[in-house]
């Protein structure tokens, strides 16, 4: 598996954030991590990327146990998020280049080459990343998280700042990533459309619990609902009635 997580907790001031969550993403797999503000969605990425510790429970990327290896499991992961904005200060190629060398990326100038060109960057290689539309530095954020070629690449709302022609066209990329690398990705998104369009399977956090998980085209019929809208709503409002169902 390119991600295992298991029993995963952590509280704040004797509240749990996240309550015994147990996952796996497997290669070529796109999954969905999904519930409303304050499920726990977030709280879980932080952990997985070594960013928060857990208070129990155990997280193994690419098979190696991150309390055990922090720094070897997480060279085999990278990152991309609307709230994670590269330094403003530096060019786009200065930002590639930097990260390329923390990861230690073999072949970096081919590497950044590459990446600019997946993601139409090369009108833009010379300009401060605070300077580009939000949009653009999404792209930007998204070539620096496929530099290393990550095993597990972790992505909250990457198209939230894109138009929908760009959002397209960023999805298809993330889904040929994944179909043509022995790689796997774990995705946050409020946009339903995308999920379905996007994601091999999803997992529906509620207050720290994964509630539900399947099929995102055919979860919401199991559980009498007309769309993964309407789903995503009764996990906002009902989760202890959709939990028993």
């Amino acid at each position: 598996m390119v991600l295992s997580v298991s029993g995963l907790c952590k509280s704040y001031s004797g509240k749990a954030a996240v309550d015994g969550v147990s996952f796996q993403v497997a290669p070529h797999e796109v999954v969905g991590l999904l519930g409303p503000n304050g499920a726990g969605k977030t709280t879980t990425i932080s952990m997985i990327l070594g960013v928060l510790s857990a208070d129990g429970g155990k997280i193994a990327i690419d098979g190696i146990d991150i309390s055990a290896a922090r720094s070897q499991a997480l060279a085999r992961t990278n990152f991309a998020a609307v709230y994670a904005a590269l330094p403003g200060n530096m060019t786009v190629m200065e930002n590639l280049r930097v990260f390329g060398l923390m990861y230690d990326v073999q072949d970096l100038s081919q590497r950044i080459e590459s990446v600019i060109t997946t993601f139409d960057l090369a009108p833009f290689r010379r300009q401060k990343c605070g300077a580009l539309s939000s949009g653009e530095q999404m792209r930007v954020n998204l070539a620096k998280a496929m530099l290393n070629s990550p095993r597990l690449l972790l992505l909250d709302e990457p198209t939230a700042s894109l138009d929908p022609s760009a959002a397209r066209d960023i999805r298809d990329k993330i889904r040929a990533f994944a179909a043509e690398n022995e790689s796997g990705v774990l995705w946050t998104s409020h946009n339903m459309h995308e999920v379905e369009v996007v994601c091999d399977r999803v997992l529906f956090m509620s207050r720290g619990k994964i509630l539900l998980e399947g099929d995102p085209r055919a979860l919401p019929a199991r559980h009498g609902k007309a769309s993964l809208d309407d789903l995503f709503v009764a996990v906002a409002r009902e989760p202890l009635t959709l939990g028993e169902a």
